[in-house]
């Protein structure tokens, strides 16, 4: 099997121009729109837009490599770091943390030049502990051949499918050098283009020994915000990346099998990208209706465990609220709970889904005018 990177004229990649001008006007026609309507919507709308696409952006693009972050975590890691107050901060550890500042210092360091040892510490701040899971890795430094060429593998043992195998270590510093020197170099290369075209080389050479495809994300992200010229994220590439995961491993692999014509990936990258766009939607709407819930009920008395609560709400708690759940995350009783509970049902705020006594479940209720106070 032969991969791109073992073609003579590596990394020269070509592409069909006429076949992607149509769709790349109205991604960039899209993205301006976009940009505009959230930038109009005011400081603290704006501040929570970033918030929800930065979230959701940390998240998903663990979710694809199969790692499962806690989202208040997240959320709050975040805000610490963007130096924005949040009711219900809860504390986050160092690897959500080291998540956090790896996409935070690729989108809002942008313009800052990408180098060698930017990357090292993006991948050490990933494996805080020096390790994968159980296994321990090689951590800001380029992978080695120690345990045998870097593959990507799926199937059981015995059984094992190599979907694409990278290149040999000992090529790693040379290529990666290049990719730099390419990466920083102000060229004619539309920036969309370039970040599709910047994820798929990164993620071919595959520096590192683990990290490989968060990395790539960030990188692409950071090559948006660029085309952008804005550190402000309205919107999560990861996220629509996750929804499309299976699309996105198997253009990959296509694409790593084939010629360096890569118009397929950049095809799909495109219209990704707009999905992505779409998806932006909703975290407008979401800002939205938590503005308009918050200025509903302003006017009642709310007190720091119930306001943490209903952002929680707001934000997508998963599962069903209970008590108990109320009393483990507000570190109170289960009577004390109950009371916070109750009322907001007085005040029309939460509704009870079931009853039952403490096994009932609560939601938040459709947005009406608020009970008399």
């Amino acid at each position: 099997m032969i991969y791109i990177h073992q073609l003579p004229d590596w990394p020269a990649f070509r592409w069909d121009g006429d076949r992607l001008s149509v769709s790349l006007g109205a991604i960039r026609h899209r993205q301006g729109r976009l940009v505009g309507r959230m930038e109009a919507l005011g400081f603290p709308l704006r501040t929570e837009a970033v918030m929800q696409a930065l979230t959701e952006d940390v998240l998903k693009s663990s979710e694809i490599e199969g790692e499962e972050l806690d989202r208040p975590q997240v959320r709050s890691s975040i805000a610490r770091r963007l130096g924005v107050e949040i009711a219900g901060l809860v504390a986050s550890d160092r690897r959500v943390d080291g998540v956090v500042e790896m996409m935070l210092d690729a989108t809002q360091r942008f313009q800052a030049p990408l180098d060698a040892e930017r990357l090292f510490a993006w991948q050490a701040s990933l494996f805080p502990t020096g390790r994968s899971g159980m296994t321990r890795i090689v951590v800001g430094a380029w992978r080695d051949d120690r345990a045998g060429p870097m593959q990507v593998v799926s199937g059981t043992a015995g059984r094992e499918k190599v979907h694409f195998e990278a290149p040999a270590a000992s090529r790693v510093a040379d290529e990666m050098q290049a990719f730099i020197d390419w990466f920083n170099t102000p060229d004619a290369i539309d920036g969309l283009v370039k970040a599709a075209l910047a994820h798929l080389r990164f993620v071919t050479i595959h520096p590192f020994e683990d990290g490989n495809g968060r990395i790539a994300r960030a990188i692409a992200d950071m090559a948006l915000a660029r085309s952008e010229a804005t550190p402000q994220r309205f919107y999560s590439m990861s996220a629509q990346i996750r929804v499309e995961r299976k699309a996105y491993y198997d253009l990959l692999e296509k694409t790593q099998r084939g010629d360096l014509d890569v118009t397929e990936w950049l095809e799909w990258f495109l219209a990704c990208l707009g999905r992505a766009f779409e998806s932006a939607e909703t975290i407008l709407s979401s800002v939205r209706m938590k503005a308009r819930f918050w200025e509903r009920y302003a006017a009642v008395p709310l007190n720091a465990r119930q306001r943490a609560m209903l952002n929680r709400l707001l934000d997508g708690f998963e599962g069903k609220l209970t008590t108990s759940k109320w009393a483990k995350i507000e570190k109170c009783s289960q009577d004390t709970a109950l009371r916070d509970i109750e009322t907001l049902i007085d005040f029309g705020i939460l509704t009870r889904e079931a009853a039952g006594g403490r096994s009932s479940s609560y939601a938040l209720a459709a947005l009406q005018e608020p009970a008399d106070i």
